[in-house]
């Protein structure tokens, strides 16, 4: 029983107990009184009669008349006359009339109708005693009537004193709901401080809350530093900040294999022209300025286009991975030119560049392989020189040339018209068992075509702004096949889908019509939605928490330590990144650094998951840093039975 119950019937029982108490006192006491007045009225009644008969001078017959008459009034319940000689000369009882109060009340509270007796005499001769007795119909009338106006008036104040003690009690219950949150968001991994109420005891009571939230805020900043520390230590160039080669090779991969990278890019390799002798020349320190200002020109690009990736492959070269087609060599130009401008002012310093376009799928090895044969031809020719490569096999490009409109027309027949499906890949825990399956959204754009990944129609659906649509029909398919099979199932959201303002309150109405299912959907966030859009991530995570699907983050790791109030986002999971735990198994730093996000985000009570594990040794080596499941092909190969 709650606190605050026990308070409420604490007041309840003492309202009732002192309406009761005071009813009875009341009705007790007037009980008494009428008692009293029976009895004086009998004695007055008694002494007028006995009066009355000495003055008919002893005659019976006289004296018979006179109280027959007196009887007859109908106040009395008995009238007896004794003679001198204890015969009964005259007696008249009636039967108890009847009373306007119930008969419990009458037998719970009986009124007794004392005797009145006086002596009759004619002169100084002694005739005998007559004896009175009162009807108590009336006494028990008024008692009823009494006792219910003091107990209408008694409950009265009682309501008014419950009403004033609800606002009491209401004004001590919002702190205690406010501790009981709190706590309640400690275990749920929320770190939030609450007022302070004006209640003393209350007051201690949050003021303690809020010092230990506040203690385990810099415990948790404190991590974040180190884990930020860390990150830079395993995947950055101590001289420049930019990834170093083995994280960017990461990167790029999982932008070519991944669900949701690009459909087309391009990648630019860029190479410091004999750096060795520039070292020689120049000295260490200056040399050294002079590959910053290299790496701080490609930097300026992932400022300026989202989804960028640059990142220093050894001492002399530098790799920019363009999220966008048909502009790498353009891209190359331009930094071969800015370069051109800035490197002379440090020395006789040179650079040349090789790019390639991409498409989505291209395997690693054919695309560094076109673009250092490019980085080559360019090498060649001298400096500032640059040269595109295009990797056989890379086909035609895709029609975009249909338009926008004619995109929205293929992607809203495709959502009409049912032509959209989810695949499944398992995500599973150190058991192999099935924690859920990712489903990545398919859809086939022309009848009669394929199936398409997110890499095909994506960038134009974000142009169209039919993200929203997209999502919730993704959701839309994952609870039917939940309701179907009753495995859980997990479907990416868009960041461009959050900052609809309806779609949260549509996907919310959506899942409470589907309760059961609803409790196996996990939904996917990208990282960057909770740097850019924290807000609103920490509305759908609050909104959607009743309805018991789980909210997380998908590619975590590059910005976790720039999300400042990740203790306060209310997320169940995060799922690192592919390019962060790929190579864990031979990268001393690398795991270092894993093993310290896990800590950090187990102290935050979220579930970590490992995405895009491709080799065993690197799953093994995530097991002992403590994740709580993998995704990937390994995953995939492990658990065939689960795609689909």
């Amino acid at each position: 029983m709650t606190l605050i119950r026990q308070i409420w019937l604490l007041l309840i029982g003492s309202l009732l107990l002192a309406v009761v108490g005071s009813v009875s006192v009341v009705i007790g006491s007037a009980r008494d009184t009428l008692q009293t007045q029976l009895r004086i009225k009998n004695n007055d009644n008694a002494a007028s009669l006995a009066l009355a008969l000495s003055q008919q001078g002893g005659e019976p017959r006289l004296m018979e008349l006179l109280m027959a008459a007196q009887f007859d009034t109908g106040f009395y319940r008995a009238i007896r006359f004794t003679g001198n000689d204890g015969q009964g000369a005259f007696v008249r009882e009636a039967e108890p009339q009847p009373s306007q109060a119930p008969g419990w009340f009458v037998a719970l509270l009986p009124i007794e109708s004392a005797p009145g007796v006086a002596q009759v005499s004619d002169g100084w001769r002694a005739l005998g005693s007559v004896q009175v007795v009162s009807h108590t119909a009336f006494a028990h009338d008024d008692l009823w009537h009494g006792g219910l106006r003091s107990a209408l008036a008694l409950a009265l104040v009682a309501t008014a004193a419950a009403l004033l003690a609800r606002v009491v009690v209401g004004r001590i219950r919002r702190p205690l709901d406010q501790a009981v949150r709190q706590a309640q968001s400690l275990v749920d991994g929320e770190f939030v401080t609450v007022p302070e109420p004006a209640v003393p005891e209350l007051q201690r009571l949050t003021r303690a809350m809020n010092t230990m939230v506040a203690r385990l805020k810099l415990i948790l900043d404190a991590q974040a530093a180190q884990v930020e520390s860390l990150r830079r230590d395993a995947h950055a160039d101590p001289v420049t900040g930019l990834s170093n080669r083995k994280h960017f090779m990461g990167q790029l991969a999982a932008s070519l294999q991944g669900e949701d990278g690009p459909a087309e890019g391009g990648l630019v390799l860029l190479r410091m022209l004999d750096l060795a002798g520039m070292n020689r020349s120049l000295g260490r320190v200056s040399t050294d300025r002079m590959i910053v200002a290299v790496a701080q020109a490609l930097q300026a690009y992932t400022q300026r286009v989202p989804g960028c990736l640059v990142g220093r492959l050894n001492g002399s070269d530098f790799a920019l991975c363009l999220p966008r087609g048909s502009v790498a060599l353009e891209t190359a130009q331009a930094v071969a030119q800015a370069l051109a401008a800035v490197l002379p002012s440090f020395g006789p310093g040179a650079v040349a560049a090789g790019a390639v376009e991409l498409r989505h799928g291209m395997p690693m090895g054919q695309v560094m392989s076109a673009a250092d044969a490019a980085l080559a031809r360019a090498e060649s020719r001298g400096a500032f020189s640059v040269e595109l490569a295009a990797p056989e096999g890379a086909g035609a490009r895709d029609p975009v040339m249909l338009g926008e409109d004619a995109w929205r027309q293929h992607i809203g027949d495709a959502l009409a018209n049912g032509r959209v499906r989810l695949v499944g890949f398992p995500l599973i825990d150190a058991q192999r068992q099935l924690i859920h399956l990712e489903c990545p959204l398919r859809m086939q754009l022309e009848p009669q075509g394929g199936f398409e990944s997110a890499a095909r129609w994506l960038p134009l659906a974000l142009r169209g702004r039919l993200t929203a649509a997209i999502d919730q029909r993704a959701v839309e398919l994952a609870l039917d096949e939940i309701g179907r099979d009753g495995r859980p199932r997990c479907v990416n959201l868009s960041n461009a889908s959050l900052a609809d303002s309806a779609f949260v309150s549509r996907l919310r109405a959506l899942l409470l019509d589907a309760p059961q299912p609803a409790r196996g959907l996990w939904l996917d966030v990208h990282e960057t939605a909770a740097v850019e859009q924290f807000a609103t991530l920490q509305e759908l995570a609050r909104q959607l928490r009743p309805t018991g699907a789980r909210v997380g983050l998908e590619h975590a790791g590059e910005r976790l330590s720039r999300i400042e109030r990740l203790f306060e986002a209310g997320l169940d999971y995060a799922k690192l990144d592919a390019a962060t735990v790929q190579g864990v198994a031979g990268d001393v730093g690398r795991a270092s650094y894993l093993k310290s996000v896990v800590a950090m985000l187990h102290g935050l009570s979220l579930t970590v998951y490992a995405e895009g594990v491709v080799d065993p040794s690197d799953a093994r080596a995530l097991w002992d840093i403590g994740v709580d499941g993998l995704t990937g092909p390994w995953a995939s190969a492990l658990r065939g039975d689960l795609v689909g």
